[in-house]
């Protein structure tokens, strides 16, 4: 096993848990204050680097404990600048997250899991199985220990793994990254997205402030049935009820993701039935080109009945947007992500 983790890590510790520490080694309990300092405001990569702490107390704290940072071991660079990296992960796996700039804005898209259990028929991280779920501080730690970390502006938990099915480690998470203590970052700088797994998405917007995002993919039950088996546990019907209780009005915001396969989805037919779903609902929908992956026959949906559709979906209320696919050449676009062949890193 890796020997960073035979040390519990620090980061994404609560300012309680980071005061217990404290206290378990004969430490001040203002040191948790300071501590808290160093990992959410300084991100520092080794405990020595905590100068404001005494040299014995840094002793003590680096034999008990790591920060919990870990270089990515990977880059690729897309034409388009976009950016992937291949982060360690649950000790011996591994993750890809995504770096997009664009202009004065810089989204990172985070892994929840190591591959995962959704199966959805055109996600090649749904390919790979599901190898593990990740720690607060693994997912963190894309965050954390990203080069261009200074530069974001916003998360999304899109890459590999169903956010709502590791969620307390998700919840943990965006709590490091929202709260006073911690990163102090604004809720609306952050979306979890979800195909809707039952009880937990409600949790989920109970607990939590961060925007949503649904993957819909399609309106009728039978054909996202077809696409996303967990449709059979909680149908998109019963999501959008349950999306229907909360307020989107304001600053939070809820979003669909829909990917248009050409022929299947992408018809005046769907448009209708996405306006008739979403009704009295604020929310928007993001038209996502298909990226074919091996063995899934699926056709991709053409620019003009993508944009047929946008259009029908604006006219009747519905905001939409086209997302500009980004770093498809280095499998970093919508549902590429999957390390299922890198397990000879190490």
């Amino acid at each position: 096993m890796d020997t960073l983790y035979q040390q519990p890590a620090l980061l994404g510790m609560t300012p309680d848990e980071l005061k217990t520490v404290a206290k378990t080694l004969g430490m001040p309990t203002f040191t948790a204050q300071q501590m808290a300092q160093w990992l959410y405001v300084r991100h520092v990569k080794s405990i020595d680097e905590m100068t404001n702490l005494s040299k014995a107390n840094r002793m003590k704290l680096a034999e008990a404990y790591t920060i919990g940072a870990r270089e990515p071991l990977q880059r690729m660079e897309s034409v388009d600048g976009t950016v992937k990296y291949l982060f360690p992960a649950c000790g011996d796996k591994f993750v890809e997250t995504v770096f997009i700039p664009d202009g004065d804005r810089a989204t990172l898209c985070v892994s929840s899991q190591v591959g995962c259990k959704m199966n959805c028929l055109f996600c090649q991280t749904g390919k790979q199985g599901f190898e593990g779920q990740l720690t607060a501080t693994d997912i963190l730690n894309q965050i954390y220990s990203l080069p261009e970390a200074e530069r974001l502006t916003n998360v999304v938990f899109m890459g590999q793994g169903e956010p709502m099915d590791n969620l307390d480690q998700v919840l943990r998470a965006t709590q490091v990254l929202t709260a006073d203590w911690g990163y102090a970052w604004s809720p609306k700088r952050i979306t979890v997205s979800s195909v809707g797994i039952k009880n937990k998405l409600k949790r989920f917007l109970d607990e939590s402030l961060c925007h949503v995002a649904i993957s819909m993919h399609s309106p009728l039950h039978e054909q996202r049935l077809q696409l996303m088996p967990a449709e059979k546990q909680m149908g998109i019907e019963e999501v959008v009820a349950l999306l229907k209780q909360y307020d989107f009005t304001h600053q939070r915001r809820c979003s669909f993701e829909y990917i248009c396969f050409g022929g299947l989805n992408d018809s005046m037919t769907y448009a209708r039935e996405i306006v008739r779903l979403t009704e009295g609902l604020e929310c928007r929908v993001n038209l996502i080109r298909f990226h074919t992956i091996p063995h899934v026959d699926l056709p991709a949906s053409d620019e003009k009945r993508m944009e047929t559709l946008r259009d029908y979906l604006t006219a009747h209320g519905v905001f939409c947007t086209i997302r500009a696919s980004r770093g498809q050449d280095i499998f970093a676009a919508c549902g590429l992500l999957s390390t299922a062949k890198k397990e000879g890193l190490a």
